[in-house]
Parts: C-alpha cells; sequence; structure tokens
C-alpha cells in the first residue's frame, strides 16, 4: 500500500516535470524553434487543428521559421492565427511559402520571458506540493484506519518529502537552464 502511494506519487511529479519541459519549450529564446509555434491552431474547415496538422514546418536558418502549407487557402488563416497568438511574431507570405523571421529579444523582453518562466515553475512547484499533500493525506487515513503503522506512516512521510525535494530541485534546473538560454542570446 505504502509502495503503491510512493509510486503514484512519483509518476504524478515526473508528468509534472515533463508538463513544465514541454511548457518551456514553448517559450520564445531568440533562436528559431518549431516547438515556438506548438500551442498555434488554425481553423481548418470548421475544425481548430494544430498548425503542424495543415503544414510543414522547418527551420532553415536560426533565425528563421518557414511554414509550407499542404492547401494553398490556409496561408492566410495561418498568417494570422501567427500573428493573433502572444508570440509577437510578423509572418511573411509569398502566396505558397510562410516565413517568420524571429527578432533578436531587446533585454526589456529578456526580464519579461524570465518573469514568465519563473511563474510558470512556482506554478509546478504548487503542482508538486498539491501532489505532496496528497500523498501525505492518503497515507495518514491508511494509519488512521490501522492498515499501517505509525512508524511505517512516518518512514512513508519522509520518503515523500525526499521525492518531493528531488522533483523541485529538477523543476528550479528546467527553469535555470530556461534563464540561461533567454538571457545568452
Amino acid at each position: 500500500m505504502i509502495n503503491d502511494v510512493l509510486s503514484d506519487l512519483k509518476a504524478s511529479m515526473e508528468d509534472t516535470a515533463e508538463a513544465l519541459s514541454r511548457e518551456l519549450a514553448k517559450r520564445r529564446t531568440g533562436r528559431a524553434n518549431v516547438s515556438l509555434l506548438d500551442g498555434i491552431k488554425v481553423d481548418y474547415y470548421g475544425t481548430l487543428s494544430p498548425l503542424n496538422q495543415v503544414a510543414a514546418i522547418q527551420v532553415p536558418d536560426p533565425r528563421l521559421i518557414t511554414i509550407k502549407p499542404w492547401e494553398k487557402n490556409m496561408v492566410s488563416v495561418i498568417e494570422k492565427a501567427v500573428m493573433s497568438s502572444s508570440l509577437g511574431l510578423n509572418p511573411n507570405s509569398d502566396g505558397e511559402l510562410i516565413r517568420i523571421p524571429i527578432p533578436p529579444l531587446t533585454g526589456e523582453r529578456r526580464k519579461e520571458l524570465v518573469k514568465d518562466v519563473k511563474r510558470v515553475g512556482e506554478d509546478a512547484k504548487v503542482a508538486l506540493r498539491n501532489h505532496r499533500r496528497d500523498a501525505n493525506e492518503m497515507l495518514k487515513s491508511l494509519e488512521k484506519d490501522k492498515e499501517i503503522s505509525e512508524d511505517e506512516m512516518r518512514r512513508a512521510l519522509t520518503k515523500v518529502q525526499e521525492a518531493t525535494d528531488e522533483y523541485v530541485k529538477k523543476i528550479e534546473g528546467l527553469i535555470e537552464a530556461k534563464e540561461k538560454e533567454i538571457l545568452e542570446d
């Protein structure tokens, strides 16, 4: 029973760390990266579809993303979707190919991005603490129902805290790496 609680806890915490990693990949760093466009959805015949399902996305050089829609009538729809996103990018098209130049980040924009990264990281830490609280409550209810002894509960609570500390360090590492990436360009 204790092992089930601990394995569920670690799985939940790993999911949180992976979600943070995916979220940070969407943050702009001044370098072209196809994952910047991951959150953009376009209206494809009445259905909101991810951009990568209606076009080929490539990065021919570090400051440019190209989008080649599979259907020419999608060019203007894709352009509008990119412009209306919160990325602050201005796409250019020649009727067939959309080019998105990635401008270098200003010092002010870098600071804003770092704040945003820290906010997202703090949200992930809150999720970790919620997972810890849930695991602790489960362990305490097991002890209350006499399914485990008080000593077993205390050892398990220590393991829960150790797992939480481990994942907090992992999340802080992800945040620091992204901050460094944003500030170094």
